[in-house]
């Protein structure tokens, strides 16, 4: 057997020899490779790898910083581990959580005692816990990943929380992959960096009786991310906190054993029965407003399932004695050749001037002032406008649902009298966790819906969708949530069981994802992070259910 093999490294596009069951890390230092920030990871034939992995074999290798979202959360998953060592150092009677990501951080909570009980964070204990994390960091502890049979891994974590035991038990695995660092362990799903020296920009804060991690800034991981305050968006995270508490399941493992405990039907009624309420509710704060609003402005990232909730919305207002009508944001478009353009000299459809303004807001004024008016239709195939005789005019008891991507951006509707509007921002947001220290990104179960949707109803294979998801995030980033404070009302689209249900359609899907390509590596991602899932059957969704809109079988219209 020969003692060298050759690698092909992708950031500089050339052959190295190596010797054979070289540490990614030590190959890193023989290339020396350009990255703009410090090396947090690499791809190895498009799969995440932390650094301390072995190369035995010829590899298409990709070393990565946190400029990158995998390098990234290779950064934060590290970056909470750590945070864990230091609680349980200095609070052994404490277990740290993490709730979900907010403000562009991470809030978590500790709980006490293996009770489930919450119990305030004071400023004295932040401080402490930051200064041991710091001391963490700078002993530049090792972090080592083992793998045991599964029962053994069990028995390891036995006196921790149950969230991962109970995950480890219902994933059917005889093996488990976990970390240590000194005499502590942790789980998580995917890659860390090899020691804790490798941290360098971190805070820790109180954040509403808990913890606040920041974390660097995404695009220039050398600064901390700005603090974004989001108090509406709190409030709808522990919303669903609390509907958690009524179905009894906080985490993917006590999800795995009620499906297993035939608990799938009730689950399912109960979910909808709470988004259903939640609707009616926000109907009825609607119609019982002593403005009495004309205009219903919803607006949310992709895949939100926008159009289910205008639609299910417009139901529980006319059971209010309203009569909705929806006038389409994308009707008023600009012509195609008066469309903005990106940097790469693309058509900007995402950029709010790609809409008509000053003709959109002379239409909204004339329906207030009582006029009637003639509605466009935007021909997409000819990038023009046109006018097919659909005339509007407001009667006393109809109000306007208006749903796009501005919505809520106030250059919008800058002439329409606040009191006639009602802002409402829908997200898919994460109900549960795997386990008290892995998150389910939103973004993740909006990327699935996505791929779902776009192969079955728009012809887009998974490495299309997946190729246009940063294109996507960009236009969020810079045109919905700098806005979502704005909203009367928050809506939380996501199901507790939805990415069970999902699982099926997405996994084929994702399969022909070619082994050779970029997207890959975040369709391989996806693979891995749905195995977490048991599959469950959709015959008990109702046909109006949001779930239904990407895997079809819904009573509305699209």
């Amino acid at each position: 057997m020969q003692d060298t093999i050759r690698i092909y490294c992708k950031n500089d596009h050339r052959y190295y020899d190596i010797q054979r069951g070289t540490p990614l890390l030590e190959v890193y230092k023989q290339i020396k490779p350009d990255l703009k920030f410090p090396v947090v990871a690499a791809f190895v034939n498009y799969k995440i790898q932390d650094l301390t992995f072995l190369v035995y074999k010829p590899k298409d290798i990709e070393f990565i910083d946190a400029s990158c979202p995998a390098g990234m959360r290779c950064y934060v998953r590290t970056l909470l581990m750590v945070l864990s060592c230091a609680v349980e150092e200095l609070y052994p009677q404490a277990a740290m959580r993490v709730m979900h990501p907010i403000c562009k951080g991470y809030y978590c909570q500790l709980v006490w005692d293996k009770s489930a009980h919450q119990q305030p964070v004071t400023e004295e204990m932040v401080e402490a816990i930051k200064e041991r994390m710091t001391q963490i960091i700078a002993e530049d502890r090792p972090i080592i990943a083992e793998e045991k049979q599964t029962k053994e891994v069990i028995k390891l974590f036995r006196e921790r929380l149950d969230d991962e035991k109970t995950l480890f038990e219902t994933l059917g695995n005889p093996y488990c992959r976990y970390f240590s660092m000194g005499n502590f362990i942790d789980y998580y799903t995917d890659a860390l960096m090899p020691s804790s020296g490798y941290l360098n920009i971190f805070d820790l804060t109180s954040y509403k009786g808990g913890l606040f991690l920041r974390i660097p800034n995404r695009q220039k991981p050398d600064c901390l991310e700005d603090i974004v305050e989001q108090d509406k968006m709190f409030d709808i995270f522990n919303e669903f906190r609390g509907w958690n508490k009524l179905l009894h399941i906080n985490n993917v493992g006590e999800y795995n054993i009620a499906f297993k405990n035939s608990r799938t039907f009730e689950l399912i009624k109960l979910s909808e029965a709470l988004h259903e309420k939640k609707i009616a509710q926000i109907a009825d704060e609607i119609a019982s407003s002593p403005s009495h609003p004309r205009f219903v402005l919803i607006s949310g990232p992709s895949s939100s399932g926008k159009t289910t909730f205008s639609k299910r919305l417009s139901i529980q207002l006319m059971v209010n004695g309203l009569r909705p009508v929806a006038i389409s944001i994308d009707d008023f478009f600009v012509n195609r050749e008066d469309t903005p353009k990106d940097a790469n000299g693309e058509w900007d459809f995402e950029d709010i001037h790609a809409i008509d303004l000053p003709f959109f807001q002379e239409k909204l004024n004339a329906l207030l002032r009582g006029e009637e008016i003639e509605l466009p239709t935007f021909d997409f195939e000819s990038g023009t406008r046109k006018f097919k005789g659909n005339k509007l005019k407001l009667q006393d008891d109809n109000i306007v649902i208006l749903e796009g991507l501005h919505a809520l951006n106030p250059e919008l509707t800058p002439n329409i009298p606040e009191e006639a509007k009602y802002r409402i921002f829908v997200s898919c947001l994460t109900t549960i966790n795997l386990d008290n220290h892995n998150w389910i990104p939103t973004e993740d179960i909006r990327l699935i819906r996505r791929i779902v949707r776009d192969y079955n109803y728009r012809g887009y294979s998974a490495r299309e969708t997946i190729n246009r998801c940063p294109s996507v995030r960009r236009g969020e980033e810079k045109w919905i949530y700098p806005f979502q404070e704005n909203a009367n009302s928050m809506f939380n689209s996501s199901l507790i069981f939805e990415l069970a249900v999902l699982k099926k359609h997405a996994e084929p899907i994702l399969e022909e994802v070619p082994k050779y390509c970029a997207e890959f590596a975040e369709a391989h991602r996806l693979q891995k992070f749905l195995s977490y899932f048991e599959t469950i059957p959709e015959n008990e969704i109702p046909p109006t259910s949001f779930l239904r809109e990407f895997v079809g079988g819904s009573s509305f219209n699209y």
